[in-house]
């Protein structure tokens, strides 16, 4: 799509999957890779690390050495401080000259953050973005590109995340600074390109608690089919999501609407926020396992006197245990 096709529609990027389909998984995406010999430069921004809802988008965008100039002449900038058609048409001039232009995103899903970040140990997100930007630079020198400089958004600290991916990178020029994607156009670029992604996934959300059941049996299909005429749609699809952060009130409205007691929030949600957390304690319904009255049980597996009773010390401290045991 041109520049001038891609104002005033409702852009579809090429990041995004085709057929439309729910975000599950996170992936990367990468445009054809770019023909002009080296060196090249590369740029690192994301979109999406504040909100509650949607996924979060790093995204990469590199060019040659050679080519700063004219890409300097483009209009690359903050993609915050942008329009969306303009937004919209800069990423579709990146890919009008795929010889000397390319771009990547890593599309980290809500539940990935989720998950990530309510394990033990958590995966928080600053360690995730470094793991999402760690992975695009390495699959862009992957493919055979030949880069000499990197240009990094700020995560926290600038100087220990820069003595940290120049660690990783050695022979490449790595420089980490806040609000690069204001001082650097190739990082303006990457902004661009998470942005537009991630903002086409927030408007055209798939639910996937909508989808229809499958089975492989014929009559499970059946009764499938016939179960979903009387699905009610996603409580919340029909309300604004506003901006996603936690402090805008159409998105605080969103939230009260879309939860369910029982089940608690779509999966466009990210569950780790303190918002969503503090809406379940509060409205959601109270579940107790089956195995919370137990209390022998409960008190043997925090202090392991059973299993341990009658065991000599070097077998405790081993850990050595009989097979009639395992």
């Amino acid at each position: 799509m041109s520049p001038s096709e891609a104002e005033g529609s409702t852009f579809k990027p090429p990041s995004l999957p085709s057929p439309p389909t729910a975000l599950s998984q996170s992936y990367t995406y990468h445009s054809p890779k770019p023909t002009t010999d080296g060196p090249y430069i590369l740029g690192v921004d994301e979109a999406g690390r504040g909100p509650v809802l949607g996924p979060l988008v790093y995204g990469v965008a590199y060019c040659p050495v050679s080519y700063q100039e004219k890409l300097d002449g483009m209009g690359f900038a903050d993609s915050k401080t942008l329009t969306h058609d303009t937004r919209a048409n800069l990423l579709a001039s990146l890919s009008l000259d795929p010889e000397s232009l390319g771009w990547s995103v890593r599309v980290i899903s809500p539940q990935a953050i989720s998950s990530g970040m309510l394990r033990h140990p958590p995966i928080n997100l600053n360690q995730q973005s470094q793991e999402a930007t760690v992975l695009l630079i390495r699959e862009v020198l992957g493919s055979g590109i030949k880069l000499s400089e990197v240009y990094v958004d700020a995560l926290g600290p600038s100087i220990p995340y820069q003595a940290y991916l120049s660690s990783l990178f050695p022979t490449l020029s790595i420089t980490v600074k806040p609000k690069a994607d204001s001082i650097y156009t190739i990082v303006g670029a990457a902004s661009v390109a998470a942005k537009v992604t991630r903002d086409a996934w927030i408007e055209g959300w798939i639910y996937e608690e909508s989808r229809p059941c499958q089975t492989s049996d014929m009559v499970e299909n059946a009764q499938c089919s016939a179960a979903s005429e009387n699905v009610a749609a996603v409580k919340g699809s029909d309300i604004p999501l506003g901006s996603g952060y936690p402090s805008d009130p159409k998105t605080q409205a969103w939230l009260k609407s879309a939860l369910e007691p029982t089940f608690g929030f779509p999966s466009l949600v990210r569950f780790s926020w303190a918002t969503v957390k503090i809406m379940l304690d509060k409205e959601g319904h109270e579940v107790q396992w089956a195995d919370e009255t137990q209390t022998s049980l409960i008190k043997a597996f925090q202090s392991g006197s059973s299993a341990d009773k009658g065991r000599s010390p070097l077998a405790k401290e081993l850990g050595i245990r009989s097979v009639s045991d395992l």
